[in-house]
């Protein structure tokens, strides 16, 4: 059970050029507790855990650390790592051709005389994984492993280090709900083993589960702190406390105008793009209609990002057949580019890898699907580039000084806002909106729900694909459920529920 402090941050300010990230915020975290930092994107949540494992060093920010006792001055991370505080960052940090031994023991060898030991090292990586519950040989690559098992060799690395107080930020995030339970047990573990946890979380629901804390910031100040074991310790103070306003619905309001057929799709069918043999969609067909919202649900590897891609200019799969009408009329969308004339607009569930140039700007980054309308005999206008890039930013409420702000510094919510903001520009009569908030926090999330739900009511037809069941019965109109690449359900919003949808997105498994 948790104990006596192990941790005080007090007082901590951080500057970024003026904007300050972090203003006087503090925290104690108790020995053997796992305690939650909840906030929306950009709340300074991740800028507090770099001042303390020394990502950003001593001298630059203001306020004290005290650590098991006594003030900490960290000038590297490694400073940190010795005192026993290991930080897993939501971007993983493995190499990806290196074996998980050689990872677990990066930067800390165990060697003789410069010489690797590597029946010791692979010995002992063998102990450390079995901890976290893999069973994957040590010389296998972690290019071999799925994000679930590479989040896992992570905390074996953080084990080896002797870690006493161990930050996870978003560990849930880019996993699976299986992945997600099996962390969520291994953390509950370590705190049965004595060792502290922060973890920074979105998802509510997990927090309650798994946190004994938590604490709350807002536009870099602490709000409050929650003893997760008392009366009034539920999601919904949580969410007032992040957002500074009740959520009492967590949808907008809507009143659907649905009208005309605008988009039918028949038998379409999509082999995988390597294992040539294999269906990944099979023989699919579905409707949406103008002013629609249509949502796609399914388990993960059930097909529904592949249904997605292979529509929008065959940007997936292969042996690709079936029948595409817009407005009843038979379409051809072989590349990308034939799909953005014909009005289609796709928004990738990988907005960091597929959806963003990061280190481009946002006027960049919203002008790119559609700079044929910037441009004169070959020339972009860069004036009109320019505030057509800042008539979004205003529009969308992308929190930003100026569209000049480089695209992969913003918060995930308004990364977000960008990615919509430039297929928005190239004027679709059909979104395809592939996990349009993952990674995002409840209030991001409410803006951008306003934002499909504006689309719908400028007649647009719109496809939803999300892993939240309660977002797609939020939301949609009518919901397609896949499963093994097959639709096996749809369910209007009136009959629609958890467990129906559940019914129909196992249907076939064993």
């Amino acid at each position: 059970m948790a104990g006596t402090t192990i941790l005080k941050m007090n007082d901590i300010s951080k500057d970024f050029s003026g904007v300050k990230a972090l203003d006087g915020v503090s925290i104690e975290v108790r020995r053997g507790e796992v305690h939650a930092i909840c906030g929306e994107n950009g709340a300074g949540k991740s800028t507090l855990m770099k001042v303390l494992s020394g990502v950003y060093p001593a001298g630059s920010f203001d306020g004290d650390i005290e650590f098991e006792g006594k003030k900490v001055a960290y000038r590297t991370i490694n400073d940190s790592e010795a005192d026993g505080i290991v930080i897993i960052h939501q971007e993983l940090a493995l190499s990806p051709y290196l074996s998980i031994a050689e990872n677990i023991f990066l930067g800390n060898e165990n060697q003789k005389r410069g010489v690797i030991d590597w029946n010791k090292t692979n010995r002992e990586a063998a102990l450390l994984i079995a901890r976290v519950g893999l069973s994957e040989n040590p010389a296998t690559k972690i290019l071999e492993l799925g994000v679930g098992k590479q989040q896992l060799v992570e905390i074996a690395k953080a084990l080896s280090k002797q870690v006493k107080l161990l930050i996870l930020d978003e560990p849930t995030a880019a996993l699976n709900d299986e992945d997600s339970a099996h962390l969520l047990s291994l953390i509950e573990q370590l705190r049965g083993q004595g060792i502290t946890c922060i973890i920074i979380s979105h998802k509510l629901k997990e927090i309650k589960r798994i946190a004994d804390t938590v604490t709350v910031i807002r536009d870099g100040k602490t709000i409050e702190t929650i003893d997760m074991a008392g009366p009034d310790a539920t999601e919904s103070r949580i969410i007032r406390s992040m957002v500074g306003r009740d959520l009492n619905n967590l949808f907008p309001p809507r009143d659907p105008k649905i009208g005309e057929e605008v988009l039918r799709v028949e038998n379409w069918t999509v082999f995988h793009p390597v294992d040539t043999a294999r269906k990944v969609v099979d023989d699919a067909s579905f409707t949406v209609r103008a002013g629609e919202i249509v949502g796609f649900a399914g388990l993960m590897g059930a097909g529904r990002t592949e249904l997605a891609m292979s529509l929008f200019g065959r940007s997936y799969g292969t042996n690709i057949s079936g029948t595409v009408y817009k407005n009843g009329q038979e379409i051809q969308m072989r590349t990308v580019d034939e799909a953005i004339r014909n009005g289609f607009a796709y928004a990738t569930e990988d907005r960091k890898r597929y959806g963003l140039n990061l280190i481009g700007d946002i006027t960049q980054n919203v002008s790119a699907a559609a700079l044929g309308k910037l441009a004169q005999l070959g020339v972009i206008d860069r004036n009109r580039e320019y505030k057509v890039a800042d008539s979004y930013r205003s529009k969308m409420n992308i929190k930003a000084p100026s569209v000049s702000s480089i695209t992969g510094k913003l918060s995930g919510g308004n990364q977000q806002k960008v990615v919509l903001s430039k297929w928005i520009f190239t004027g679709p009569d059909v979104l395809i909106l592939d996990e349009p908030t993952r990674g995002i926090d409840v209030g991001a999330k409410y803006e951008i729900y306003g934002i499909i739900n504006e689309l719908a009511a400028q007649g647009k037809a719109v496809v939803v694909i999300s892993s939240e069941l309660p977002e797609l019965l939020g939301l949609a109109d009518r919901i397609y459920a896949i499963s093994e690449g097959k639709l096996t359900g749809e369910v209007s919003r009136e009959d629609a529920s958890q467990e129906t949808l559940m019914h129909y997105m196992t249907a076939g498994k064993d």
